[in-house]
């Protein structure tokens, strides 16, 4: 009888203790441009397959609403991991204490000033007094960068030139009008636009150096051995794990991208300038809510 129960009382414990190593196996994962559990597992579900065999590890999708959402919820120990964008991270670092773990490359990732070709703007000082759109607040390579880029170029936010925020088929067809003098955009925005609206002739003002890449990001509680799992992966699966990620069609802004494993914390210390540029000095908040 004695053997009976200690025999039980030991499975008990060996299966309680299996649970246990499997639940610290699991790591919750989050996006913060993709709302929805549907939207994350037609994204990044075959990232996911890809990324558990590789790894051993077990991924349990963590959807949220967006940024804000995110990093309320690392905040709260809810998620582990989340890929975010280079000005997001920003935010997540102030708030919460995450450490970056792993850049996704974006090839060709710029920011540009756009003016008309046949305009009147000829050169920076003629945007002074003049209107200018960045399509997206808070965004790294629509507004914050090219913010920079004015910046650079001798035009202080809000003083040298009006800035607005509107979408960049309303901006381009402002820009056509006279309404708007300049539009900050990416190079995405720019070869859309040659596409959809080919009549309309544009000019590159100004562009920026290559940006930060996006960042998957670990939360502080995240034990260390986990995350040098997580980063050990990516140095030696990144062809087949960057092939999974492309594989749908809302990533392929990451095809022919690298996974870079060596990222600090300094590396995006150029996006604090940017925020600087628009005026931001705190981090913890982010710009438009």
């Amino acid at each position: 009888m004695w053997k009976t129960l200690l025999g039980a009382a030991a499975l008990t414990v060996g299966l309680a203790g299996a649970a246990l190593a499997q639940a610290q196996q699991t790591i919750r994962f989050a996006v913060t441009d993709v709302e929805g559990l549907e939207g994350l597992q037609r994204e990044f579900g075959p990232f996911k397959d890809a990324f558990e065999k590789a790894s051993g590890l077990r991924v349990q999708f963590f959807p949220v609403s967006g940024r804000t959402a995110a990093v309320e919820a690392m905040g709260a120990n809810q998620v582990d991991f989340v890929l975010t964008g280079p000005a997001e991270y920003v935010v997540f670092a102030a708030r919460t204490k995450a450490q970056p773990v792993v850049t996704w490359q974006r090839p060709d990732y710029f920011s540009h000033v756009v003016v008309l070709e046949d305009g009147p703007i000829k050169s920076f000082s003629d945007l002074k007094g003049r209107k200018v759109s960045f399509h997206e607040i808070g965004s790294t390579s629509r507004h914050l960068g090219p913010a920079q880029v004015l910046l650079d170029n001798g035009l202080t936010y809000s003083r040298d030139y009006e800035p607005l925020f509107v979408r960049v088929n309303v901006g381009l067809e402002a820009l056509r009008r006279g309404d708007l003098a300049a539009l900050g955009m990416n190079v995405g925005d720019m070869k859309g636009a040659q596409r959809r609206m080919p009549d309309l002739k544009l000019k590159v003002l100004g562009r920026s150096p290559e940006l930060p890449d996006d960042v998957l990001i670990a939360a502080p509680g995240v034990k260390p051995e986990v995350v040098e799992t997580v980063r050990k992966t990516f140095l030696e699966h990144g062809p087949e794990l960057m092939k999974a990620v492309v594989a749908t069609e809302a990533n392929k802004k990451y095809e022919g991208g690298v996974f870079k494993p060596g990222v600090s914390d300094r590396d995006f210390d150029r996006v604090r300038a940017m925020y600087r540029a628009v005026g931001i000095t705190a981090f913890e908040r982010f710009i438009g809510g």
